[in-house]
């Protein structure tokens, strides 16, 4: 029976091909707990046998490296390195502004404000040419202006009243007495 478990134990974590090596070398301490637990949390001992020690912060390279130092003396005179800021702050600013206009002002007057309201405006009253009567005179439309190309209106008698009402329909032909002239009769 541990013979099996034993078999069972090895198939679970066969190693990679050109493990072999670590693998034997790794054996020795193989010894406590199964092969699934080995695999999931690594072998004890193998960096120090002082299972409490901790790891040190510092590695080998950080201890020997020394950061690089300047020369110790003003390589640029300050004059030149003023100047050098002074216009990068130019050039920034010029560019800022050319890439982020200022928003336009916005006017927040209204429509009458804007175009009826204008400084200076006086208004006049024209004087009238003619003598008109509203209460009695015929109002001038597109249509009144145009009644001669206005298809389906009736004989037009007078050209201040075009659509007055008419009876001419209705009236027989005999019975009227504006028409001077009767039709032809055929």
């Amino acid at each position: 029976m541990t013979s099996q478990t034993a078999s069972a134990e090895k198939r679970v974590g066969k190693c990679l091909l050109d493990n072999w090596v670590e693998e034997r070398a790794a054996a020795v301490l193989d010894t406590d707990g199964s092969r699934v637990q080995i695999q999931k949390h690594g072998h004890r001992g193998i960096l120090t046998v002082d299972l409490a020690s901790k790891i040190e912060g510092v590695s080998t390279e950080r201890a020997s490296y020394i950061p690089p130092r300047g020369p110790g003396v003003r390589e640029r005179g300050i004059r030149g390195e003023l100047l050098e800021k002074h216009i990068t702050q130019k050039i920034s600013e010029k560019v800022h502004a050319e890439f982020s206009p200022a928003p336009p002002k916005t006017d927040f007057r209204s429509t009458t404000q804007k175009d009826f309201i204008v400084e200076g405006f006086v208004p006049l009253d024209p004087e009238p040419t003619n003598v008109y009567d509203y209460k009695t005179d015929q109002a001038v439309t597109f249509w009144s202006e145009n009644h001669q190309r206005v298809q389906g209106v009736s004989a037009v008698r007078t050209s201040d009243t075009p659509f007055k009402k008419t009876s001419m329909f209705s009236t027989p032909v005999t019975e009227q007495l504006d028409q001077l002239v009767l039709p032809p009769e055929n």
